[in-house]
C-alpha cells in the first residue's frame, strides 16, 4: 500500500509540481490550495504526512501544524512545513514541524525530507 500525503499549497503551480513529483515516486497525493479545518481534512483523507504552505491566505500554515502536534489523534503525523520566507519561520518557530523545506526547492532534496519523515515516523512506532 503506498503511503498517502495531504499537501496545503495555494500556488497551483508548486501544488501541481509536488502532486506531479510525488505521484511518480509512488505516493497517493491529496492537494488542497486552502483549508482552515485541517484536523477535518486528516480526517477525511487519512495522511500518512501531511506537507503545508507556511503562508495561506485567511490562514498561518503554522498554525495548522500546530493543530496538528496539539491533538491526541494526530500528534504522531509528520509535518513537513514549506516556505518561500524561512527567517520567518526561524523567527516564529517551527510549530512542531518534523521538517522545513525552503522554497525554491531542489526537487531530489525535497523528496528525501519526505522519505526521511517517513523513516523517522516509522522509528517512532
Amino acid at each position: 500500500m503506498s503511503k498517502r500525503i495531504l499537501v496545503v499549497e495555494d500556488d497551483h503551480d508548486i501544488l501541481g509540481l509536488l502532486k506531479d513529483v510525488l505521484e511518480n515516486e509512488g505516493y497517493e497525493v491529496t492537494g488542497l490550495a486552502y483549508t482552515d479545518a485541517i484536523l477535518q481534512s486528516i480526517s477525511k483523507y487519512q495522511p500518512d504526512l501531511v506537507m503545508l504552505d507556511f503562508l495561506l491566505p485567511g490562514v498561518n500554515g503554522g498554525e495548522l501544524c500546530h493543530d496538528i502536534k496539539s491533538n491526541v489523534l494526530t500528534s504522531r503525523l509528520p509535518v513537513i512545513m514549506l516556505s518561500a520566507f524561512p527567517r520567518v519561520l526561524e523567527s516564529l518557530g517551527d510549530f512542531g514541524a518534523d521538517a522545513f523545506i525552503a522554497k525554491p526547492f531542489d526537487l531530489s532534496a525535497m523528496l528525501h525530507t519526505v522519505s526521511a519523515c517517513f523513516d523517522d515516523n516509522l522509528a517512532m512506532a
